[in-house]
């Protein structure tokens, strides 16, 4: 399949790559690093019905759309379908998202008991009863994300898939792995194929996009419309642009260089920084800088002492103080 441009509705993506939403990382911060990468559509971390609803500060602060990032989405999740669809409202009438995603895949116990997310799962027909209540009273449009199924018992992925579309939905998103087993074990494409086959409108293929090669797999075998990676791109946003150029050319691009990574983590605290502040932003990006760090020799002790510290010039310092030992190190190695 080629990389072209898509739409979900009237809205244009122009690429196949999509960025998963992903819980206590896909704030507006990460989203433009990803974006700044090729990503051709970003999808913010899961918001609360409840908490937009009463207008709590912090998440009214998740909302927050950077111009540099359209297209996007973002994703709320909720349990009745009067919360869902006045969330979806306020989403649709008080913020800059080009499309609203409706989370039907989060395996967390605290998410689930409430009968949101993966809960949705079991039954087909709720899904469409809220997925067509949020869309009849919204202008933007609606999108799913979902699993494969509750347990494998428990699989009615063609069956909730095909209610999301009934019900109005603009595009599906699937993960494909159960609920039951998180992010264990590998995803079902064949299950996702399956989906593929049965919808008319796009379908975005999750779980195990961990390489330029599976994207295009992805595509063509699974026949996704598009592909959202989650956390392959976790310290390694370079991974989105190797899978656009890959799928546009069949050509890979060199791995990304210590220099590099170290430079695009501090572009992401950077952000992290104008987003939430300087005291919010570094204990926050502790988690983020080490998924940078992550695989690279003798990182160890670097990742530990960012953890020690409060601030930007600190985090900075540390992170160039590696990257000027790494170098020697290697320069030393090739002599």
């Amino acid at each position: 399949m080629k990389n072209d441009s898509w739409k979900i509705r009237d809205v244009e993506i122009p690429n196949r790559v999509v960025v998963a939403p992903m819980a206590g990382i896909s704030n507006a911060a990460f989203r433009v690093v990803c974006k700044e990468f090729g990503a051709g559509l970003v999808v913010c971390e899961m918001i609360s019905d409840h908490g937009i609803i009463y207008r709590n500060k912090k998440t009214l602060e998740m909302l927050t759309v950077d111009p540099r990032e359209h297209p996007m989405s973002i994703q709320i999740f909720g349990g009745s379908e009067e919360t869902l669809v006045e969330a979806a409202h306020y989403v649709d009438t008080h913020t800059a998202a080009d499309i609203i995603n409706i989370n039907m895949g989060c395996p967390v116990p605290k998410v689930t008991k409430t009968d949101a997310g993966a809960r949705w799962l079991l039954d087909p027909n709720k899904i469409y009863q809220m997925v067509h209540a949020v869309v009849r009273n919204v202008s933007k449009p609606v999108t799913v994300k979902m699993r494969t199924g509750w347990d494998q018992k428990h699989i009615f992925a063609v069956e909730n898939a095909l209610a999301a579309q009934e019900a109005g939905a603009s595009a599906v998103a699937m993960h494909g792995r159960t609920r039951k087993q998180m992010y264990m074990g590998e995803a079902d494409w064949e299950t996702l194929k399956d989906v593929a086959d049965a919808l008319t409108i796009p379908f975005v293929g999750n779980g195990d996009v961990t390489t330029p090669e599976k994207a295009k797999a992805m595509l063509e075998d699974v026949g996704a419309d598009a592909v959202m990676v989650g956390r392959a791109a976790l310290g390694n946003p370079w991974i989105i642009k190797d899978m656009v150029h890959y799928l546009d050319t069949g050509e890979k691009l060199r791995p990304q260089t210590v220099e590099e990574k170290v430079e695009t983590a501090k572009d992401q605290l950077n952000g992290l920084i104008d987003l939430k502040g300087e005291k919010i932003a570094v204990p926050e990006f502790r988690r983020q800088a080490a998924y940078y760090l992550k695989g690279i020799p003798r990182s160890a002790r670097t990742r530990a002492k960012i953890n020690d510290v409060w601030t930007k010039k600190e985090v900075f310092d540390l992170l160039d103080d590696f990257v000027e030992k790494y170098e020697t190190r290697q320069k030393q190695i090739n002599q």
